[in-house]
């Protein structure tokens, strides 16, 4: 999955050499140490959403996601719909939230992005270039530019490896050598706030936190502009949470890095995103600027998402209404017609159980929603 940094966003020399990116001092999630200072080297400075240029980094169009139902007692089950006509943009130095229930196509979509998974229909476009159509040759180079960070950071660490040799071994698929490859590790944990000391350690001797940041450092060894982060800190204790998403703040605003950010908790969501996208049985139902969704969304979807999330405030927690959504979400294998919220929806009307509703702008803003009776308040 990792291969080497591309020059012209690591400071990484594949001729042998190996720099770092100065870094400010910071807690270490799990107990480690804090970041040291390391000695910057040439490289491209950071990007920010405005260096976007002509178009964005990333473009999905229709992606399709269709897994093939499984055989009982000799029948061919119907197929799963997973993911249903995703459209997606994703500008540089972006953080692009998508959230939904479990089950709603986050984590499916995120892996095909990366190719971890195969599109069944759709269109991928990273840097301009459909990389679905990409040979293993081609998508070999792209992928030093587009990583993936994974929701549980022991299981996608390999435990008979050293922390060395996990970081590494990207560089070390592509010719590096082997003390330029360690070097460049040694930085990389320096940056995520761990350090040498921890190169000959193996994943189980690390925390959860201390586990996830090492995942954080071997996605950046290739230099990404592009990282998904498959719910990161779902996995963590609270206070650890809010270190990884500090961490990962900061590796943003110092090296210009664009994030996917794919979680369940909305508040670790308008934390970190720019932008954040809804997903409901295998499709968007709304997109736009997180001040906008979070203070008037505009899908009846969105509206019992936010009505979930508890208020710090006890006596505000009191007064708010609460959208209770009744029943199930349907069965991806077996969809309902129309629009797929319909049969939970407290404003469903004829025409939403016949016709599918496509994602329009609502409201003065650029958010738009796949509702045909959306809030425009």
């Amino acid at each position: 999955m990792n291969n080497p940094p591309s020059t012209s966003r690591s400071s990484y020399d594949p001729s042998g050499g190996a720099g770092a990116v100065a870094t400010p001092g910071g807690p270490a999630a799990g107990g480690g140490p804090g970041p040291r200072t390391a000695k910057a080297a040439g490289g491209a400075g950071p990007r920010t959403a405005g260096d976007a240029g002509a178009g964005p980094l990333l473009s999905v169009r229709g992606l399709v996601k269709t897994f093939p139902g499984r055989r009982v007692l000799g029948r061919a089950a119907a197929p799963v719909r997973a993911v249903d006509g995703v459209d997606l943009e994703l500008a540089a130095g972006e953080t692009l939230g998508l959230v939904g229930e479990s089950g709603c196509g986050k984590s499916t979509t995120g892996r095909m992005l990366v190719r971890l998974l195969e599109p069944t229909a759709g269109t991928v476009e990273f840097e301009g270039r459909d990389i679905t159509r990409l040979s293993p040759r081609e998508l070999r180079s792209t992928r030093r530019r587009l990583q993936i960070v994974f929701q549980d950071p022991h299981a996608s660490l390999n435990p008979r490896q050293t922390v060395a040799r996990i970081i590494s071994e990207p560089l070390l698929v592509q010719g590096v050598s082997v003390r330029s490859a360690r070097d460049r590790a040694a930085e990389l944990l320096e940056l995520v706030g761990l350090g040498a000391e921890h190169l000959d350690r193996h994943p189980y001797q690390f925390s959860g936190g201390q586990a996830q940041r090492i995942g954080i450092a071997r996605a950046l060894a290739t230099g990404p502009r592009l990282i998904v982060a498959d719910e990161p800190v779902s996995a963590l204790d609270v206070s650890v949470q809010a270190q990884v998403v500090n961490l990962m703040e900061r590796l943003r605003a110092e090296l210009g890095l664009s994030f996917l950010f794919i979680a369940h908790d909305l508040s670790v969501v308008k934390r970190v995103c720019d932008r954040v996208a809804v997903m409901y049985l295998g499709r968007v139902v709304e997109i736009g600027d997180k001040r906008e969704l979070y203070g008037r969304p505009a899908h009846p979807y969105t509206r019992a998402l936010l009505s979930a999330v508890p208020l710090p405030d006890p006596a505000a927690e009191r007064r708010r209404e609460r959208i209770i959504l009744l029943g199930d979400p349907p069965s991806p294998a077996a969809p309902p017609g129309g629009c797929g919220f319909h049969p939970r929806c407290p404003k469903a009307q004829a025409v939403c159980r016949t016709e599918r509703p496509l994602l329009r702008t609502v409201g003065p803003g650029t958010r738009t929603a796949a509702c045909h009776f959306p809030e425009t308040d």
